[in-house]
């Protein structure tokens, strides 16, 4: 990346995640979790609250005031009952996840449900793919934090349609992989589906390249380089407290892959990068998808088709 600075979060928990959950405690076993208790990034929330995936969202909520569909979302929920394990303490709220206190969250946002997630670590905040809402995620992160980053794992206007306002409201620096910064400033215009988001994405203040490091307390993600689902398409490996955390943007779902028939897409290019996937990330990594469910790489190599 054109310039070091400190970036990043993580620490994830891979069992069960009980008391002071993140997100639930994403444990790489599945287990559907119960995000009870006090919640993380707000009360209120942009981004389908109630009820997305398996968890029951109960107590004070996390991202959320308002459920794509009617699934468990009780009170204002945590992510949406986006809990992969029993967090009793809630996301992003109370004492943190696996990692020294690290802390994970996700909004759901836009016309298709991108996952945003928020991390933090030591007070230092970063967000991935803010697709939309900028200005709500910022006012539903926990009160203290500040955000260093603005990471966009690809172009695509439902990740990138949120940066903004999200960078008006924090002064957070925005990267973006050169390939597909200009993708990106067209993110409020019509796509080939014919949908628009918030706005166009600024001029990125970095852009990354693979081995950028990117750091936020005490924690570090990799980039790694993973064309095929856009040209400039990246994916985010954890290393210090973030150990066993990939954001992986939509280069890669619970049992699929991202689409290579939009501008700039590759089919061969997103062979190569799978197989590298494949190759490199660690079984017990938790995979943090943009959209639909979190999953992991041990699940991925036993069920998901493309990794066969």
């Amino acid at each position: 990346m054109s310039e070091h600075d400190n970036c990043c979060c993580g620490g994830h928990d891979h069992g069960h995640g009980h008391g002071d959950g993140c997100c639930g405690g994403h444990g790489h076993e599945h287990d559907h979790g119960h995000g009870h208790g006090d919640g993380c990034c707000g009360g209120h929330g942009e981004g389908h609250g109630h009820g997305h995936g398996h968890g029951h969202g109960h107590g004070d909520g996390c991202c959320g005031g308002h459920g794509h569909d009617d699934k468990h979302g009780h009170g204002d929920g945590c992510c949406g009952g986006h809990g992969h394990g029993h967090g009793e303490g809630g996301c992003c709220g109370g004492g943190g996840c696996h990692g020294g206190g690290d802390q994970v969250g996700i909004f759901v946002v836009g016309p298709i449900e991108t996952n945003c997630y928020v991390y933090i670590s030591e007070g230092e905040c970063l967000v991935v793919d803010p697709g939309n809402s900028g200005q709500a995620i910022f006012e539903h992160l926990p009160e203290g934090v500040s955000v260093k980053y603005i990471v966009a794992t690809h172009g695509h206007g439902d990740h990138v349609g949120g940066v903004k306002a999200l960078r008006e409201a924090t002064g957070a620096k925005y990267a973006i992989h050169a390939a597909d910064a200009e993708l990106a400033r067209h993110a409020g215009e019509p796509s080939e589906q014919g949908r628009s988001y918030d706005d166009n994405a600024p001029d990125p203040d970095l852009t990354l390249a693979e081995g950028d490091v990117i750091e936020v307390g005490s924690a570090t993600f990799t980039v790694m380089e993973a064309p095929g689902h856009t040209p400039g398409g990246i994916v985010l490996l954890g290393g210090g407290t973030a150990e066993h955390m990939c954001f992986v943007g939509d280069t890669l779902f619970q049992g699929s892959c991202g689409r290579t028939d939009l501008a700039g897409g590759d089919s061969e290019q997103l062979k190569a990068t799978l197989a590298r996937i494949k190759r490199e990330v660690p079984p017990e990594t938790n995979l943090m998808c943009g959209h639909g469910e979190i999953t992991t790489m041990e699940d991925e190599l036993r069920n998901n088709p493309y990794l066969v």
